[in-house]
């Protein structure tokens, strides 16, 4: 990708300072170890920074090739797989999901508590492929605390890690869902489950799907299911708040499962990945599904995934279980939060812009009108707990004068 001076692209050099003092104020004030900013508009790379450090306590600069656990950013791309084999006529969005996988046909659904236990009712329509990649199939994620459902799934643990996609489903298959399919919006294993459909269809691992189709075409040489033993030095800790009002390093297996190879490909949570493998995927996207002459997919099939699939009654969705502002003015598309009121959404910028981000604070977002595509990475969790995603999207179109 050409990189070339803000100017050059519409950015003011001056106002866009504003992202490097963003940047330092979270790094001096301690509050991330570092961080990688990343802008691109009309394919031309005109901001790629470092902040910080990898590792606080080695002091070892954060550099722009660092991998980063990217978790839910790897859902785009699921859905970008799902839509490969949709291109192919494998399947139609309104399906039963249970055509492919028969697990998830007879489900029940959670209608309340009884005196022995969950209340149970019958589906009153099948969880579809368009109910996975738009997050309204009633399944959950075992993280909430409003429902039954989820200490269930807490008990059961289908995502473990020593496990495959299809262990997955089968355990899936023994719990009742939140909510009646297409009733309810509601953050979930969902795209988890379309990994394991990419299997069932394309009679591929799931990762090597993703390598092959994917990866390998558009130069995403640092981006996969677990780091290299000869990579491992790019790959930083991730960090948490300190009870000194710090940070310090959290160690769990979800953090450290990506120093050796998986056999779960979560499609949910998965990946990881470089602010430069990132930027490919995205611009691929706003280029209507190619890059440097490779395809992915069609501009018709980016248009589908990009525009708003949810009902008027499914809106504002939170993402946890408190009221989510940065969701608000906002639908969601086939793997994307969509922007379709500037003004509810609080943030300067374009309806139609789309994006996601990761539970260790990474972010994405790529603004179809002004031809723009913005990356930010860090590790630290929640990603909740700082702003710097607003703040960022901000700090970019302040500076947007042309």
């Amino acid at each position: 990708m050409e990189t070339v001076l803000p100017e050059d692209v519409g950015f003011s050099s001056d106002r866009l300072a504003r992202v490097s003092e963003l940047s330092r104020r979270y790094v001096d004030g301690g509050k991330l170890a570092g961080l990688v900013t990343m802008l691109a508009r009309g394919g031309k790379t005109f901001h790629f920074e470092a902040a910080g450090a990898m590792d606080t306590d080695t002091g070892t600069p954060m550099e722009r090739d660092t991998i980063f656990r990217i978790y839910s950013m790897t859902k785009p791309i699921t859905s970008a797989a799902v839509m490969m084999l949709h291109e192919e006529g494998h399947f139609h969005l309104d399906d039963p999901v249970s055509t492919f996988i028969p697990e998830l046909g007879d489900l029940q659904v959670c209608t309340g508590m009884g005196g022995t236990g969950p209340t149970l009712s019958r589906l009153e329509r099948p969880i579809t492929i368009r109910h996975l990649l738009t997050h309204t199939s009633g399944l959950s994620y075992g993280f909430f605390q409003d429902t039954p459902v989820d200490e269930m799934y807490r008990k059961s643990e289908p995502r473990r890690f020593d496990g495959t996609l299809k262990d997955m489903v089968s355990r899936l298959g023994e719990l009742p869902l939140v909510y009646q399919p297409g009733t309810r919006w509601r953050y979930s294993v969902a795209t988890d489950v379309l990994g394991y459909l990419v299997e069932v269809v394309s009679e591929q691992t799931f990762d090597r799907f993703l390598k092959e189709r994917i990866f390998e075409p558009l130069g995403m040489a640092d981006t996969g299911f677990h780091v290299p033993e000869e990579k491992l030095g790019r790959l930083p800790p991730v960090y948490g708040p300190s009870r000194e009002n710090g940070i310090a390093p959290i160690e769990t297996i979800d953090v450290n499962r990506y120093r050796q190879p998986q056999t779960l490909f979560s499609g949910g949570g998965g990946l990881v990945s470089t602010a430069t493998d990132y930027m490919r995927f995205c611009q691929m996207l706003l280029d209507g599904g190619a890059s440097n002459g490779v395809r992915i997919l069609s501009p018709k099939t980016v248009g589908l995934m990009t525009r708003n699939h949810l009902r008027p009654d499914l809106m504002p969705y939170t993402i946890g279980e408190r009221r989510d502002t940065f969701t608000q003015g906002c639908g969601f598309g086939l793997g994307f939060k969509v922007v379709m009121d500037v003004a509810q959404y609080g943030v300067p910028g374009s309806a139609g812009a789309y994006s996601w981000g990761g539970a260790a604070s990474t972010y994405f977002w790529i603004d179809p009108a002004e031809q723009l595509a913005a990356i930010l990475m860090a590790q630290f969790m929640p990603s909740s707990y700082y702003p710097i995603r607003s703040q960022f999207e901000t700090a970019t179109y302040q500076a947007l004068v042309g």
